[in-house]
């Protein structure tokens, strides 16, 4: 069956909306829900999906695996659901965690969509890995152990989410911080049939400028001590690894809408300065890689314009590169990705996404 939003709903979906509509029937008869909805069984934000438990995160969010073949395992994508068949993809940094996607505890995303008519896909895992379908072997001491990631968030994923979630291969959007900018513009470059805007916070959009091949293979073995760039995009001559610099693809987005950030590199008067004191070494880095990912998103966005891509750029004069930039940035940017998709409706019931033991309830 198809809904109206082009969304297909499985028997999975049925039966969950069904159960979804007991739990809120009975979280209202013993006043634990403020209010019972009309629209409330047909949430599909409660909808647990397949090979799924809730996350602790609350918002909707779950914990979910899906089948690798080209990596060779299983892969861990956090998910919250919506009515729609549009979905934004959330890539996260070079320290991304094995356990969990940063975007979820560090970046607040429930408080940015947990009302909007749109799902989140997260994947967790791949520090240092750059969202790319690795040519050598992973030497890391993170996972996977294989990267294929491009396969699988361009083919094998998508394949599985339109099955299990009815989310839809050509309705997305994707969204990168700092290697996930990298890798953003690259996928969506490359997969202009999957997704339909990009956006970038604090990117290197030039990787093949004089002096990133090194500057790279330091950041990836800080990120997972023993990975190295030429197991990822080969020699500093080998062509993958022009393939893989935003900059020198960027004529792939005309057309597209692409948001672009990246600060000035000045810590702000409250919790960068607390953090410079605590870690000197992390507070001086930041500094150093805002600056860098600035003055390489500025050239990015002159050739992309150039392009014909439709071009938003926010450079903040405060900020570094952490977490509070990007939050606030992704605010800014949430307009540009739910304007880009189509099927979305009105938001959803307001939420909190608060949880009633492993059950989360739109109350």
């Amino acid at each position: 069956m198809t809904t109206s939003t082009g969304k297909h709903r499985s028997a999975t979906g049925t039966m969950g909306r069904k159960v979804a509509a007991l739990i809120t029937a009975v979280a209202t008869a013993l006043g634990i829900a403020a209010v019972a909805s009309p629209t409330a069984s047909a949430d599909d934000r409660a909808i647990l999906g397949p090979n799924c438990t809730w996350s602790n995160d609350n918002y909707f969010i779950q914990n979910c695996w899906f089948d690798s073949p080209a990596m060779g395992q299983k892969i861990q994508v956090q998910i919250k659901r919506s009515n729609s068949d549009a979905a934004v993809y959330m890539l996260d940094g070079l320290r991304a965690r094995d356990d969990w996607n940063a975007w979820t505890k560090l970046g607040n995303i429930g408080d940015v969509f947990v009302n909007d008519d749109i799902n989140v896909v997260m994947p967790v895992g791949g520090a240092s890995q750059f969202y790319a379908d690795w040519v050598g072997p992973f030497r890391g001491n993170t996972t996977p152990k294989n990267p294929k990631w491009e396969t699988f968030l361009t083919s094998e994923l998508p394949n599985q989410l339109a099955a299990g979630f009815g989310i839809s291969k050509t309705n997305n959007a994707i969204v990168g911080l700092s290697m996930g900018g990298t890798a953003a513009l690259n996928l969506a470059g490359r997969h202009r049939d999957q997704f339909k805007q990009v956006t970038s916070l604090s990117g290197y959009l030039n990787t093949t400028w004089p002096g990133m091949y090194l500057a790279l293979q330091y950041a990836m073995n800080e990120g997972s001590q023993g990975a190295n760039i030429w197991d990822m995009w080969g020699s500093p001559v080998d062509p993958v690894r022009f393939q893989n610099d935003p900059l020198l693809n960027v004529m792939n987005l005309r057309g597209m809408p692409v948001y672009l950030a990246a600060a000035a590199g000045i810590p702000n008067g409250g919790r960068d300065t607390e953090n410079f004191f605590n870690d000197p070494i992390g507070g001086v880095a930041g500094i150093v890689l805002e600056q860098m990912a600035a003055s390489q998103t500025v050239r990015y966005e002159a050739a992309a314009r150039l392009a014909g891509a439709n071009v938003t750029a926010s450079y903040p004069l405060i900020g570094v590169h952490n977490w509070t930039l990007w939050k606030p940035e992704l605010v800014k940017a949430r307009p540009a990705i739910l304007n880009s998709l189509r099927n979305i409706q009105s938001p959803l019931p307001q939420s909190g996404g608060s949880a009633l033991g492993s059950l989360q309830l739109p109350f």
